[in-house]
C-alpha cells in the first residue's frame, strides 16, 4: 500500500474528527498482526543488544545513537532468512512494532551515562542497582503517559513531520512494497561491517587474547593488536632512535594526544558527519595542543606529580580537564545549546498554542477504540509522578517541594522537546537539562543531588515522550494501532532497563572497593573514567561540571574552584559560543563550525575525537567520489548504505569491546 498523506490545505482546514476519520478509512490496516509474540521477542532481544551498544558508545562520546532504522533492517533481513526454513515473514506492522520496542530500549541508556553517573561521582559511591533500574523505568513510563495526550495534537491533527520517524516509515514501506532486495543488500552490508569491525576488535582485545593464548593454549605470554597506533614510534623512542614528541616541552602522552584503533568511534563519526566532527577536532586541537600547553607553561595548570623542571611532570587528560579545561568547554556548549533553543521562538509558541486548541469540537472520538485512553494519562501521570517524587526524596534526598514542582516543569519541557523533535528530529535534552540544573541548583545549592536528580526527572521524561512520538509517526503513516505501540514501548523500556543496568555495573563498577571510596576523594570517578581508560563519560563530565558550577556560584564555594584564568576562559568561550551560534543560525546551517561540537571536542578523549573525525572524513570522501555516480556500486555501498555500514561497525566493535571487559571480569 502506497503511503498516503493529507495535503497542506487539508491539514489546515479539516477538523480533528475529519482527519481521524480520513485516517481510519484510508490508512488504518485493521487487524493486521502488529504486537505479536515474535515482534515483542524480536524487539526485546534487539533492543537489549542495541542498548548495550548505546551504553558503550555513550560512555565514550556522551551521546546515544538512534537505533530505529538499524532495527528495522535487521529484523527484515532476519525474517527473510527464516522464511527459507518455513517461518512466516513479518508483516509491515509487526516490524514497525518491533522497531518501537527496540528504539525504546536503546534510549534507556541516556540517564546512565549522564546525570546518574555524575551523581555517583559527586556522592563518591555507586547508586544501588535496583534503585537505578526502578527510577529509570518509572520516569520512562511517565514519559509514555505524558506523550499520548500530545500524540493527537502533534501527529493526528497537525501532521508534524518527525523526520527520523518518517524516514523509518518510508524505509518500511519500501521494504514491503517491492524493493526487498535493497533491504537485503543493506542488511548484508551491515553484517559484513559488523564482522570486520568485530574481528579487528577481537584481535585487539587484550583480555580475549590473554584468555585464548595463556589460559587455553598455555603459552607463557600473549599478543594482541595494539590499541595505540603510535606504539611503533614509542618503541623507537625506547631505543633512543627518535626523540619523545612534545609541545612546549610537554610530552604528547601527558596531553593524551595519541591516535587509537577505535572502530566504534570511527562508525560514530560516519553517522555524525564531517561538519560536527571537524568542529570537534578544532576543539580538541585548540584545547590540548594550544591552550593547555600554554596554561601549563605559565603555571596555571599544575602537574599531578613531578615537575617540568625535572622532566618527570605527570598530567593526563582527566587531571587537565578537572583542574582547568573542563570549564570553558562546558560554557561554550551551554551557551550554544541555549542560544539554539531560545533562538527558535516558534518551538515555544507551537509547544503551547495548540495544547488546548483542538481546531474545532470533537463530537465523536472515531479512534477511541484504538487510541490509548486519555484517562490513563489523566490518572497515571499524578500517580506515577508521585512515585518518582517519593523515589527522588527517599533515595536521593531531594526535598518534597523540589520533586513536586518538577512534575509541572516536566510537562512544560516535554512540550518544548516534542515540538523541537516534531519539526527538526532533534530532541534538545542536553540544553533542556541546564534549566532545572540551574533553577533547582540556585534554590538548593548546597545539596548537588537536588539539581542532578530533578534534571534527570525532567530530561528522561521529555526524552522518552519525544522519542515515543517519533516512533508513533511511522506507525501512523502505516496504519498501526497506537495503543499497541504504547504497549510495545513499555516492553522496550523493560528490555533496555534489564539489559543496560547490570551491564553498567559490570563495565564500569566491577572494581569498586567501598573501603577505598571511604578514604579516596573522587574514587568512583577514577574507576569509571580512569586516566588513559577507554571510557571518558563526556556527558557525565558536563552534568557534574554544571552542578559544581552551580554550587560554586550559589552555594558559597571555597573560591579555589574557579581561578582568574578559568573565569577569563569561560567569558571568552561564552562570547565565542554566542557569536558562532548566532552566525550558524542566521546562515541556516551553512556556517561550517559548530560551537557545541567544539566544546564536545574538549571533553571527549582526544583519541575518540580523532577516530570520529577519521570516520566522518572517510564517508565524506566517499560521498564526494560517488555522489554523482548514481548507478554505480560505490554509490549503493557508500552513500545509500552509509547508515547501515556505520551501524554495523559500531555494533561489531562495541559488542566485542563489551565482551572483552566481561572476559576480564569473569574469566581472568
Amino acid at each position: 500500500m502506497a503511503l498516503q498523506q493529507l495535503n497542506e490545505q487539508q491539514i489546515r482546514d479539516w477538523t480533528p474528527e475529519q482527519k481521524d476519520r480520513w485516517w481510519l478509512e484510508n490508512v488504518f490496516r485493521g487487524d493486521m498482526p502488529q504486537l505479536t509474540l515474535r515482534s515483542a521477542l524480536t524487539g526485546f532481544i534487539l533492543g537489549g543488544l542495541l542498548s548495550a551498544t548505546n551504553l558503550y558508545v555513550g560512555a565514550k562520546t556522551g551521546w546515544t545513537l538512534g537505533v530505529g532504522l538499524t532495527s528495522v533492517i535487521l529484523a527484515f533481513a532476519m525474517f527473510k532468512v527464516l522464511t527459507r526454513f518455513g517461518a512466516k515473514d513479518m508483516t509491515i506492522l509487526e516490524n514497525n512494532c518491533m522497531q518501537s520496542i527496540a528504539t525504546a530500549a536503546g534510549y534507556m541508556t541516556g540517564p546512565l551515562i549522564s546525570g546518574m553517573a555524575a551523581y555517583m561521582w559527586i556522592e563518591n559511591r555507586p547508586m544501588i542497582w535496583w534503585q537505578m533500574l526502578l527510577f529509570n523505568v518509572v520516569l520512562s513510563l511517565l514519559g509514555v503517559l505524558v506523550a499520548f495526550p500530545m500524540k493527537r495534537r502533534f501527529i493526528n491533527n497537525e501532521q508534524q513531520p518527525f523526520p527520523e520517524g518518517r524516514a523509518c516509515g518510508v524505509v518500511l514501506d519500501t521494504l514491503y512494497t517491492g524493493a526487498a532486495s535493497v533491504g537485503v543488500f543493506k542488511a548484508k552490508a551491515l553484517a559484513m561491517a559488523a564482522l570486520i569491525a568485530g574481528g579487528l576488535s577481537f584481535i585487539s582485545g587484550e583480555n580475549w587474547m590473554k584468555l585464548i593464548q595463556e589460559k587455553v593454549m598455555r603459552l607463557q605470554s600473549s599478543w594482541h593488536l595494539t590499541h595505540y597506533l603510535d606504539d611503533w614510534y614509542y618503541a623507537l623512542v625506547a631505543k633512543g632512535i627518535v626523540p619523545i614528541p612534545k609541545i612546549a616541552g610537554i610530552p604528547l602522552k601527558e596531553l593524551a594526544l595519541r591516535p587509537t584503533l577505535d572502530l566504534a568511534m570511527f562508525g560514530a563519526g560516519g553517522l555524525m558527519g564531517i561538519k560536527a566532527a571537524s568542529s570537534m577536532l578544532i576543539g580538541m586541537v585548540l584545547n590540548f595542543a594550544v591552550i593547555v600547553p600554554w596554561m601549563i607553561v605559565i603555571g596555571e595548570i599544575k602537574p599531578r606529580s613531578g615537575s617540568l623542571e625535572a622532566g618527570d611532570a605527570v598530567f593526563g587528560r582527566v587531571h587537565i580537564l578537572n583542574n582547568w579545561a573542563l570549564w570553558w568547554g562546558i560554557v561554550i556548549m551551554v551557551v550554544a545549546s541555549m542560544v539554539a533553543l531560545f533562538a527558535k521562538p516558534k518551538v515555544f509558541i507551537e509547544a503551547f498554542s495548540g495544547l488546548f486548541n483542538r481546531s474545532g469540537p470533537r463530537k465523536v472520538d472515531v479512534l477511541g477504540h484504538i487510541e490509548l485512553p486519555f484517562n490513563w494519562s489523566l490518572i497515571g501521570v499524578p500517580i506515577i509522578g508521585a512515585v518518582g517524587v517519593w523515589m527522588a526524596h527517599d533515595w536521593f534526598g531531594v526535598g518534597w517541594i523540589y520533586g513536586a514542582t518538577a512534575i509541572p516543569l516536566i510537562i512544560v519541557l516535554t512540550l518544548i522537546a516534542a515540538s523541537s523533535t516534531a519539526m527538526t528530529g532533534i530532541t534538545p535534552t542536553g540544553s533542556l537539562s541546564k534549566l532545572p540544573q540551574f533553577g533547582y541548583g540556585a534554590l538548593d545549592p548546597k545539596h548537588p543531588p537536588t539539581n542532578l536528580m530533578t534534571a534527570i526527572m525532567c530530561v528522561e521524561v521529555a526524552s522518552n515522550a519525544s522519542n515515543l512520538l517519533m516512533d508513533i509517526k511511522p506507525g501512523y503513516m502505516l496504519g498501526a494501532k497506537p495503543r499497541q505501540q504504547a504497549i510495545g514501548h513499555c516492553i522496550g523500556i523493560m528490555a533496555g532497563a534489564l539489559a543496560s543496568t547490570p551491564l553498567f555495573y559490570l563495565l564500569f563498577l566491577s572494581g569498586y572497593d567501598a573501603d577505598k571510596a571511604a578514604t579516596t576523594p573522587g574514587y568512583v570517578q577514577q574507576i569509571m573514567a580512569p586516566e588513559g581508560g577507554q571510557f571518558g563519560f563526556p556527558s557525565a563530565l558536563q552534568w557534574k561540571g554544571v552542578s559544581d558550577l552551580v554550587t560554586s556560584i550559589f552555594g558559597g564555594g571555597t573560591g579555589s574552584l574557579l581561578t582568574p584564568s578559568i573565569i577569563t576562559s569561560m567569558i571568552i568561550a561564552g562570547v565565542v559560543g554566542l557569536i558562532f551560534e548566532i552566525i550558524r543560525l542566521t546562515s541556516k546551517g551553512k556556517f561550517p563550525i559548530s560551537p557545541l561540537a567544539i566544546g564536545l571536542g574538549v571533553v571527549v578523549p582526544p583519541d575518540s575525537t580523532l577516530a570520529m573525525f577519521a570516520g566522518a572524513f572517510f564517508f565524506w570522501l566517499m560521498h564526494r567520489v560517488y555522489s554523482k555516480k548514481k548507478e554505480s556500486k560505490g554509490n549503493l555501498l557508500w552513500i545509500e548504505t552509509h547508515e547501515p555500514i556505520c551501524a554495523g561497525i559500531i555494533a561489531g566493535a562495541a559488542l566485542v569491546g563489551i565482551s572483552d571487559v566481561m572476559v576480564k571480569v569473569f574469566l581472568l
